[in-house]
């Protein structure tokens, strides 16, 4: 549907430098001058884009080249059916956990096993004892055999050093959809 909205709205400014850039509130004016009779699915789900709340990611890192690769790896929409996200990143954990006693949204949290001098694993299973309905945590370990570690630490998932770009997105997706439905169920 997107591709066919792009194509109509090149044949309307045919030259390049004529195109707007596009952005959620410009597909709704471009609709709009269009006329709600041609787009009408399509105008519902802009409007319903525009008015969604975006998911709020925490990552945790004393290492800022861990805390980079990440951003860059979750882009700015983990799955074409989740709303756009958030980054807020944090190298020590006096410093996350304020933002968390502030009681600052968060839909989920990236925590790496390998931080010092506060490891993740231990903020981890010290958020899963004392928040209540505590976001998703994903904890970043060394190695894969390190996973019954973060079994202990009482994490959602896992992520391994190093960061894989092209696995984060969906494993931070799948992590979310499958603990929100859980949530769903009971």
């Amino acid at each position: 549907m997107v591709q066919e909205l792009r194509w109509t709205w090149g044949r309307l400014f045919p030259k390049a430098e004529q195109i707007p850039t596009p952005s959620v509130e410009g597909w709704l004016l471009f609709i709009g001058r269009v006329g709600e009779t041609h787009h009408p699915d399509l105008l519902t789900k802009l409007r319903v884009m525009a008015e969604e709340k975006p998911l709020h990611i925490v990552i945790y890192s004393d290492d800022s080249s861990v805390r980079n690769s990440l951003k860059s790896a979750l882009g700015t929409r983990l799955a074409s059916d989740m709303p756009l996200h958030e980054i807020h990143e944090f190298a020590t954990g006096s410093a996350l956990k304020s933002y968390v006693d502030d009681k600052k949204p968060v839909d989920l949290f990236i925590l790496d096993g390998e931080s010092t001098p506060e490891g993740g694993m231990g903020i981890s299973r010290q958020f899963k004892d004392e928040l209540f309905n505590c976001p998703p945590i994903l904890v970043i370990i060394a190695r894969k055999d390190d996973s019954w570690l973060a079994g202990w630490s009482r994490a959602d998932g896992v992520l391994v050093h190093p960061i894989d770009p092209f696995t984060v997105a969906g494993t931070v997706a799948s992590t979310i959809k499958r603990v929100s439905a859980q949530l769903a169920s009971q």
